[in-house]
């Protein structure tokens, strides 16, 4: 009996003693196995939590065949598994309670992969669980739980299959950005026996094409580039236009290590086609990767600038997608198994219409070619407002100035400040007004150009010779802002919707006698932008003031509203006026131009306080086609701006 008693204690608790040993080895080396008390949903819920987090130590894990499995263990194989996604695990949810069958359960997840492109692929999948013991369960963990068509080995990628860029179409619905053929120009370092020599004759090549390519080609860095290259490989040096390449093939097909494959690339008619209004479509640069690495990809087409840029979503389109599986091959690196798991397929991207007229687009970049200063023409048409053209010079290096620049009108600016005193009754076009050499307000001289003097003469003879001092003497009686009030009726400071950036003009209002008399010659501080100019000369034409139109299509969705009807008794004595600048004032360079006759209005506009430092215009109009020509220290309308006129309208005949 002593002996029994000590015997009898001990085993009334060594089960007991060995459950909390057991309990507390194993929770301190993280293999229980299975959650406490919570039954199969609880361990699930854990599951979820660590496949998120990545960290599954509160989760109890076995294989199929029974074999425990290490945590750590799972949650690298879930990382390997899940490949390229592993960076954005899935939202993760149980469904219901899990089925239980004896010492097995089931229950039922749905995962949902957040993958680029605003796009979710989700699906159901079930968990299994093995009962551990009392109200403790195990994962069974397996490939498969991830998703069905997985195994061992696998790894989840994604493939991204580029959608079909739109183009932007012309007023009559043709693509104006097509593919094209081009040539790229580039060299086998290994056949390049003479560097220097090379890059003189290359260099010489290029610039001898008409027109020149802007920006120049840049050859500083070839014999580095060329160094540093394989000698086996492709050094690009530029791409041409098929067209530019057939002007110099035969001075550079021949040159040692010289290679010229052809290719297509989407491009407009010439080089210079609307270019800064269009802008470009080039491979994803590095800010457009930085800016925005849920939507480019490296070798990406995006559009840069102008429409391409503003209406990029649109063109591009979406991209498709597709979740793949991926093997590791022999040498290690993955390939693709040929299993798809999901697929977006590419939405093509919608086209983009505008009103551009090919033909009056090609005449106004011929007319500026040979413009090495800054300038812009902007045609309109005049009796539903399109925009058929939209020009800069290759001195605007890219910038839409016929849409943006901000600029004083000069003498342009004497058909709104004739149309305000016609309107007031201020004064007719047979009244005589004097236009002596200058005249003086609040002590500032306002003088002609070359010190020209008129006399008393007709109002419509200081508009046609643009007398300054006439319509500075004049400018009080529009008062202190109708200047402003008529600019207004011919579309100057309104908001417009056009589909593009567009500056529509600041008109000076309520200034002292000498702003008012500074402002009425287009000076002061008024500015505007070409197309401003054009939209105002298309509505003297018309009669009325509309909106400028560019993209149809999409419509823009808050256009301005149409201005007053132009009073007869003031817009028709104008438009007399414009015609008499051309048959006898100081734009008779265009009497002679093929077509009807044309109307218009000259314009110098000095931009600092060197009267010697002007910007030249031309405003007017002939037939259907309105337009407004500027040139950026132009000089002299007649020298500048006039003839850019003429060649223009003689390109359209």
């Amino acid at each position: 009996m002593p002996l029994s008693y000590p015997y009898r204690r001990h085993r009334t608790h060594l089960p007991r003693v060995l459950a909390a040993l057991t309990a507390t080895v194993l929770t301190a080396g993280g293999l229980v196995g299975c959650s406490d008390g919570e039954g199969p949903e609880g361990s699930v819920d854990a599951f979820l939590t660590g496949w998120r987090s990545g960290d599954l130590n509160a989760v109890g894990f076995i294989d199929p065949t029974g074999a425990r499995v290490p945590a750590t263990e799972v949650a690298q194989e879930l990382k390997a598994l899940t490949g390229e996604l592993a960076a954005t695990p899935p939202t993760l949810r149980r469904s219901g309670e899990a089925e239980i069958t004896k010492d097995i359960a089931t229950a039922k997840i749905r995962v949902e992969w957040a993958l680029p492109g605003q796009t979710t692929w989700a699906y159901d999948r079930p968990v299994r669980l093995r009962r551990a013991g009392g109200d403790q369960w195990q994962v069974i963990w397996e490939p498969q739980l991830v998703h069905e068509q997985l195994t061992e080995g696998d790894r989840l990628a994604l493939r991204r299959d580029a959608s079909p860029r739109a183009g932007v179409l012309d007023g009559a619905g043709q693509p104006i950005v097509a593919p094209r053929p081009v040539v790229r120009v580039g060299l086998h370092p290994r056949e390049v026996t003479d560097v220097p020599a090379l890059v003189k004759q290359l260099d010489a090549a290029f610039k001898a094409v008409k027109p020149p390519i802007t920006p120049p080609v840049d050859l500083s860095d070839l014999p580095k580039r060329l160094k540093e290259a394989d000698p086996e490989a492709f050094v690009e040096v530029v791409t041409l236009r098929d067209e530019a390449y057939r002007q110099i093939r035969s001075r550079i097909h021949d040159l040692p290590g010289t290679l010229f494959p052809t290719d297509k690339l989407d491009l407009a008619p010439t080089r210079e086609f609307a270019r800064a209004l269009l802008g470009t479509v080039d491979p994803a640069r590095a800010d457009d990767l930085a800016a925005h690495p849920d939507r480019y990809v490296q070798g990406d087409l995006v559009g840069h600038g102008g429409l391409q840029g503003r209406y990029d979503d649109r063109l591009r389109g979406v991209p498709g997608l597709t979740v793949v599986t991926t093997r590791p091959g022999p040498d290690g690196k993955l390939a693709p198994t040929g299993t798809e798991l999901f697929r977006r397929e590419p939405k093509p991207g919608q086209a983009l219409r505008t009103t551009l007229d090919v033909a009056t687009q090609n005449a106004a970049d011929a007319a500026l070619r040979g413009e090495k200063r800054r300038s812009a023409l902007v045609a309109v048409r005049i009796s539903d407002g399109a925009v058929l053209a939209v020009a800069n010079g290759p001195g605007a290096a890219g910038e839409n100035l016929a849409f943006t620049a901000q600029v004083p009108p000069g003498s342009t600016f004497k058909m709104v400040s004739a149309l305000g005193l016609l309107d007031r009754g201020a004064v007719t076009a047979d009244a005589i007004v004097d236009c002596p050499k200058n005249v003086s307000v609040e002590g500032r001289q306002f003088k002609n150009s070359d010190d020209f003097v008129l006399g008393k003469v007709p109002f419509r003879t200081d508009f046609a010779k643009s007398c300054n001092t006439a319509f500075a003497s004049l400018a009080a009686q529009l008062g202190p802002d109708g200047l402003a009030q008529t600019a207004r009726t011919l579309g100057l400071e309104g908001s417009w919707d056009l589909g593009a950036e567009v500056f529509t003009g600041k008109v000076s209002a309520n200034g002292p006698p000498v702003e008012q008399a500074a402002a009425a010659i287009g000076q002061g501080t008024t500015v505007v932008s070409p197309l401003a100019m054009a939209g105002a000369t298309a509505a003297v034409a018309r009669g009325r003031w509309e909106q400028p139109k560019l993209v149809s299509d999409p419509a823009p969705t808050k256009p301005a509203e149409p201005g007053p009807q132009l009073k007869a008794a003031a817009v028709e004595p104008l438009r007399a006026m414009m015609r008499e600048v051309v048959t006898a004032g100081t734009a008779k360079a265009l009497a002679d131009v093929p077509g009807g006759p044309v109307h218009g209005k000259t314009g110098t506009a000095e931009y600092d306080n060197n009267p010697k430092n002007t910007h030249a215009w031309f405003v007017g109009w002939q037939g259907d086609v309105a337009f407004a020509v500027f040139v950026e220290r132009g000089g002299s309308s007649t020298d500048s701006a006039v003839p850019i006129t003429e060649r223009f309208l003689r390109a359209l005949r």
